[in-house]
């Protein structure tokens, strides 16, 4: 083939289509696009698999939740995700013997509270009697006297 025979890439054709030894822009451009594609659904693929670690309560919930994602994820056996996913937003209670005493804690302070307000009241000094005028000395009338009634509070 001679140079004469070369044609020189034409003005009509679109940007992607190269002349001859010029490097090829849709190849690169698909390329690039490709590698993105395959990184963000990878990203998204593990971000969506870590959903249920991230939605467990407690440590004891939190080891059987990321032992079924890795089942899951190692077997590619779906149901171990979906069990995974469940049990995470189910809230258990926590058993632990650290937290045995939180309830108890909770019930003292609510006892020394209701003590505390029954002795305040009981050492609270009765008000005195409002002083009245005598009436005149014709009326034998009984004197009133104040009556003080405990206050009570309803919970």
């Amino acid at each position: 083939m001679t140079p004469l025979q070369a044609v020189a890439k034409p003005d009509h054709v679109p940007f992607f289509i190269t002349g001859p030894g010029q490097s090829d822009i849709l190849f690169w451009i698909v390329a690039l696009v490709l590698i993105g594609a395959v990184l963000a659904a990878g990203i998204l693929f593990f971000w969506l698999h870590s959903l249920p670690e991230r939605m467990v309560h407690n440590r004891a919930q939190f080891d059987i939740v990321a032992v079924l994602a890795l089942l899951s994820l190692f077997t590619h056996i779906h149901a171990f995700w979906v069990a995974a996913l469940l049990l995470a937003l189910i809230k258990f209670p926590n058993f632990s013997v650290t937290d045995v005493s939180g309830p108890l804690d909770r019930i003292a302070k609510s006892l020394e509270r209701v003590v505390d307000d029954r002795s305040i009241e009981e050492a609270a000094p009765a008000l005195p009697a409002a002083k009245v005028p005598s009436p005149p000395a014709s009326a034998s009338a009984p004197e009133p006297t104040a009556v003080l009634t405990p206050k009570v509070k309803h919970a």
